[in-house]
């Protein structure tokens, strides 16, 4: 991957509200792919067209980066087969992926796309991203289980990038 163009703390500044709406469509979008079945190409199109920006409820929402919202979730998609396998060893002994909330999976796939892929986003602001999403969605546990497999996956994917 190659690393953002912007230049600037200004302009990183003005694009991280943007960013963080296309972190939050990305985790939605991957949700609605996986209980509605539809491939990454058309839900990408129909998120441009209608969900990105705009209003919804009579509230207008932050335009989000689109081509940032496409790479997240053309990401993931593509590199699932390789997330999952690392999404079930941080499950405890006899727990299954399939058995964690849809929403769940789609944070962390999200997460961790960005956490091996983007070396141009701090591991610290990808962390921080997906917690917020998930504090967004559950009250429970699941924020500290979402910051727990970031904070491992940093250690692994970001070594050096972690000031140990």
């Amino acid at each position: 991957m190659t690393a953002e163009n912007g230049t600037g703390t200004a302009n990183k500044r003005e694009s991280a509200p943007s960013r963080s709406a296309a972190r939050l469509a990305a985790v939605q979008a991957l949700y609605q792919m996986e209980t509605a079945g539809q491939g990454v190409e058309a839900t990408i199109r129909e998120f441009r067209e209608h969900r990105l920006g705009g209003e919804i409820e009579g509230e207008r929402v932050h335009p989000a980066d689109a081509a940032f919202f496409a790479d997240i979730l053309r990401g993931a998609v593509e590199t699932q087969q390789r997330l999952d396998p690392y999404l079930q060893r941080q499950l405890a002994e006899g727990w299954r992926l399939s058995r964690l909330d849809a929403t769940v999976r789609a944070i962390l796939r999200s997460g961790l796309y960005e956490m091996i892929r983007r070396a141009d986003v701090p591991y610290k602001v990808v962390i921080n991203e997906y917690v917020d999403i998930a504090n967004a969605f559950f009250e429970g546990d699941e924020p500290g289980f979402i910051n727990a497999v970031l904070d491992a996956a940093a250690k692994e994917a970001r070594h050096d990038e972690i000031k140990v």
